[in-house]
């Protein structure tokens, strides 16, 4: 990699030069970004996942286009058409789309109007009339080329097939593509209008029947709104610009205005820009309206899916799973600590059949019969109905909670789902999902693909292999920063552990269940294919509870454990008095453990484990309840105040849970007194919230709230 390389992706992830250069010296020697994060923050600047993320995606992207140069490169130059002028402008550039610009004269082509007139012999005449130094009507020059065996019956069709050939040369400069492009980005109106079959209907896109609003400022939510609207057939949209004024500027840098056939050349400008150049600029403007605004309805969705998964859980504790339903029933499950299916059952408590006695001896049996200290009811159709009545017949101590059932469906018919519970249907397995989530809801969310848990901004129309990527990294993010208990995990959340994967993670597993609990981390090498490479990345995201190393259950990692026995001999305490003890803790002075490999970061680090060893960072679980007065959408009336859980969080505002089996919105106008930029800066997914109703629309069945203080 040049040197300018490391400079432009040290700008563009916003790190020092120092930064960018260890980071992916790192990533090229195998290391993973969670592990260089955590453990190598002497060499990065203690930059965090989010910044070496970036580092490593702009790391990717000079590496793509350093290989598509080479690919230019090599074709002018089989051309005999590669100057040094050339070839330095093609490496000087660090966009795609400029490179494209810069290749596209030398570029393979289709059969055109201008490859057409070329082939008739035409392209002398272009060079003749492009020639300002020539003097002469396009008509007088087009003389000796009128030639019926070429096929150019007539001085018309001559300079007709010349001034095609000048508008591909016009639309194959770069630089006139370039300020198109610009201008077009800068003060092209984005303009939509309703199709004539919507003219006289509502949708959820009313907004956009009759709308324009400048593409640089056009909010990403909206666009991607305003692209499923025409995905639909309700919408349909353009890029208007002035196009007199965009000529104007651009055809002075293609021929002088001085040339003895400037009207004609203008003309020609004129047909090059409309039928070549801006059908072209265009798309690629819209191309990257698109991927801007998909990166940032993806950061949004990776925003929610980190906060989802770091939701906070109940913990072990033997639990029932409801799966609400009205004809069908409720579908029960027991399950253990471990999540273990214990047993099923099936009620009917609520409407049409009512079963209230029957279902009250079912559900008190389980409850006594196993044990069972909490009860958690997916939030779908009934939800409200079964948790009313759980409330009135579970003894006390045992807790009754309504949780997000959002994938539980996906996972129920899933490859895993079905590897699981081969003799169990889709509504057991759901069931075991939503009692499981209410125990720990990283370990059971991440079997189930991200963009299905409903946390997103129009994540079917983002691009999904970006979208994918993001979201896998959120989830490697969380997963090792909570860190994961060896012994009980499963495959799925021990694959995404640094340096794991799924292979590693299906054979740990298998050596558990042959060979029992592990003692220590270092028994992990003794797993089929896990070697000393991988046993690095991982080891310090791996916990072991109660074995042989009490330091084996924090975040130290194993290579630094020789500084924790160096501070033990210097304060002559044993392990076992030294963790968990502020007051010896405090007695450490960092300063002297320092070490050619490990400085200051991660002597603070140590000392921290040592304080609070292997501190879980969700929050204490709660216990929520919503509102009583109101169970379904009809129930909802204007000046409510209303309980809720945020499910939600976009661009625009965010939707909210108030247990009417329809999410309500709180538009960012309605989030704060104060202006805001965005709804993070106010709420996240999880969060409790008492909101005020001041919108109810019952024939597109919507519900505005708002958190502003009147």
């Amino acid at each position: 990699m040049q040197e300018k390389d490391l400079h432009y992706i040290a700008e563009k992830s916003d790190a020092q030069l120092f930064q960018a250069h260890n980071v992916i010296e790192m990533l090229n020697e195998g290391m993973n970004v969670p592990f260089i994060s955590r453990y190598r923050k002497e060499k990065t600047g203690s930059l965090d996942e989010v910044k070496i993320n970036a580092i490593k995606e702009q790391f990717e992207y000079i590496d793509e286009l350093n290989k598509r140069k080479e690919t230019v490169l090599k074709t002018i130059e089989e051309q005999g058409k590669l100057t040094d002028e050339l070839k330095k402008q093609i490496e000087d550039t660090y966009s795609k789309v400029e490179l494209e610009d810069i290749y596209l004269p030398y570029k393979p082509k289709r059969r055109t109007k201008a490859t057409i007139a070329k082939e008739k012999g035409l392209e002398p005449l272009a060079t003749i009339i492009f020639d300002e130094k020539i003097v002469g009507f396009p008509g007088e020059l087009a003389v000796e080329y009128v030639s019926e065996e070429k096929g150019v019956a007539s001085i018309e069709e001559a300079v007709e097939g010349a001034g095609y050939i000048i508008a591909e040369w016009f639309s194959e400069s770069a630089i006139a593509r370039k300020i198109i492009r610009e201008e077009v980005a800068e003060k092209g109106m984005l303009t939509v209008s309703v199709t004539e079959e919507w003219k006289e209907k509502r949708s959820k896109f009313e907004q956009y029947y009759d709308f324009k609003e400048l593409v640089k400022s056009i909010p990403s939510h909206r666009f991607l709104a305003i692209r499923r609207g025409e995905s639909e057939d309700v919408l349909t949209f353009r890029i208007d610009v002035d196009k007199e004024l965009l000529l104007a500027k651009v055809e002075p840098m293609l021929f002088s205005r001085k040339h003895p056939r400037r009207d004609f050349l203008s003309e020609v400008m004129k047909d090059a820009y409309q039928r070549l150049i801006f059908p072209s600029v265009e798309s690629d403007v819209l191309s990257e309206l698109k991927r801007k605004s998909d990166e940032e309805a993806i950061e949004v969705f990776a925003t929610n899916l980190k906060k989802l998964l770091l939701a906070p859980a109940a913990g072990s504790m033997r639990g029932m799973g409801v799966d609400p339903g009205y004809r069908t029933g409720c579908k029960l499950v027991v399950v253990d600590e471990t999540g273990k299916l214990l047993d099923t059952a099936t009620i009917f408590p609520t409407k049409p059949f009512e079963k209230i006695e029957e279902a009250t001896e079912v559900v008190v049996r389980l409850i006594q019969h196993y044990a069972i200290k909490a009860v958690a009811i997916g939030n779908g159709t009934a939800s409200r109905e079964t948790s009313t009545f759980f409330k009135k017949i579970v003894p006390k101590g045992v807790t009754v909670s309504v949780v997000s059932e959002s994938g539980a469906s996906i996972y129920s018919v899933s490859e895993v789902a079905r590897q699981e519970f081969p003799e169990h249907d889709v509504t057991v397995r759901g069931s075991v999902s939503i009692a499981r989530r209410f125990q720990d809801p990283l370990a059971e969310l991440v079997k189930i693909d991200p963009k299905s848990i409903g946390v997103g901004q129009y994540q079917h129309d983002v691009n999904q292999g970006l979208l994918k990527k993001k979201l896998d990294n959120v989830v490697v993010m969380v997963v090792n920063n909570v860190g994961i208990d060896l012994n009980t995990a499963s495959h799925h959340v021990l694959k995404y552990i640094s340096g794991i994967g799924d292979v590693l993670a299906k054979n740990i597993v298998k050596y558990r269940d042959e060979h029992g609990m592990f003692k220590n981390r270092r028994e992990v090498l003794k797993v089929a294919k896990f070697g000393e490479k991988a046993f690095q990345q991982s080891a310090g995201f791996m916990r072991i509870i109660n074995g042989d190393n009490l330091l084996d259950s924090t975040g130290i990692h194993p290579e630094s454990y020789g500084i924790v026995e160096n501070m033990m001999t210097k304060l002559d305490v044993q392990l076992t008095d030294l963790v968990r003890n502020k007051e010896l803790i405090t007695l450490v002075n960092p300063q002297e453990f320092i070490t050619k490999e490990f400085g200051l970061p991660t002597i603070k680090d140590i000392l921290g484990e040592l304080l609070h060893p292997g501190k879980d960072p969700r929050k204490d679980f709660e216990v929520f309840e919503f509102s009583e007065e109101v169970m379904e959408f009809e129930d909802v009336k204007e000046g409510m105040m209303l309980k809720g859980i945020v499910t939600n969080v976009t661009r625009f505002g965010a939707f909210v849970d108030i247990g009417v089996h329809q999410d309500a919105l709180i538009h960012i106008s309605e989030l704060s007194n104060k202006f805001i930029r965005s709804p993070e800066e106010v709420v996240s997914v999880g969060d409790k919230v008492n909101a005020k109703v001041v919108k109810v629309d019952p024939e597109l069945r919507r519900i505005h709230l708002s958190l502003k203080r009147r």
